[in-house]
């Protein structure tokens, strides 16, 4: 890993600015807030990216002498009673005892057309997206060829390294008939089923599925992937961080914590 080496870094400022600048988080309505959602020492030399601002991140950011964490799942959500105790104020009790900086971005980050969780997805499974689809054009659907749904199951269960909960299509369809148009939205995409089937889709591929779309899967004819939240959304926050940090001459550093949903 790259590690810097001049004396300044850049400032907060400027690394809000940056991040703001790719992912222009005012073109979303989301469901909390985007940027920085805990302010940390003014001068930012060492990012640390990962999926989720959990105890486990902060504390090897901790180790790794980060001056900024790079998240797409932060702290705050839309509907917390913004009571600061148990697990939050664990958490936030590390980011400032060592005046570390939380940056979280949320749909902006699903959504950014070159570094976002759906295109480097995509781009991790092969696919390149031809079209957008759903709610805030969150979803992609690209062109592939797969002799069956299980054998696209088996390429995303071995890419991603996670298993795959698979709901073929039902009777009326050929669950052995080739897969060539698929539609993604990665993490809790469910709600974006019905908008993948009515964009093309032999096939939709998210991270989590509920109790209806077992039965719509198989009603509609279009098989439905789920294979995992976290597995799913690995590759945006690297990417925008590595990116930045890059462009600023920082260091940065990617840490997966392991999350099985």
């Amino acid at each position: 890993m790259h590690m810097d080496t001049s004396a300044h870094g850049i400032s907060r400022t400027q690394l809000l600015q940056a991040f703001d600048g790719l992912l222009q988080p005012e073109r979303f309505k989301d469901y909390g807030p985007n940027g920085l959602q805990v302010e940390g020492r003014a001068q930012i030399r060492h990012i640390v990216s990962g999926v989720t601002a959990s105890r486990a991140l902060i504390e090897a950011a901790i180790a790794a002498r980060a001056d900024a964490i790079f998240v797409h799942h932060g702290l705050f959500w839309r509907g917390q009673d913004g009571r600061v105790t148990g697990w939050m104020k664990q958490r936030l009790q590390l980011l400032l005892a060592h005046d570390i900086n939380l940056f979280a971005y949320h749909l902006p980050l699903d959504a950014h057309a070159e570094l976002g969780n759906n295109v480097r997805l995509g781009h991790e499974l092969g696919w390149r997206p031809l079209a957008r689809f759903g709610e805030q054009d969150l979803g992609c659907v690209a062109a592939v060829h797969y002799a069956d749904v299980q054998a696209l199951a088996d390429h995303v269960a071995q890419v991603l390294r996670h298993p795959v909960t698979l709901v073929p299509p039902g009777p009326g369809a050929q669950a052995a008939q080739p897969i060539t148009r698929v539609a993604w939205c990665t993490g809790g995409a469910q709600s974006y089923f019905e908008a993948a089937v009515a964009a093309g889709a032999q096939a939709f591929v998210t991270g989590e599925i509920s109790e209806p779309q077992a039965h719509l899967a198989r009603e509609l004819g279009v098989a439905y992937l789920a294979a995992g939240h976290h597995a799913t959304e690995r590759y945006g926050a690297p990417a925008v961080a590595a990116h930045v940090a890059q462009q600023w001459g920082l260091a940065h550093s990617f840490i997966d914590i392991d999350n099985p949903a």
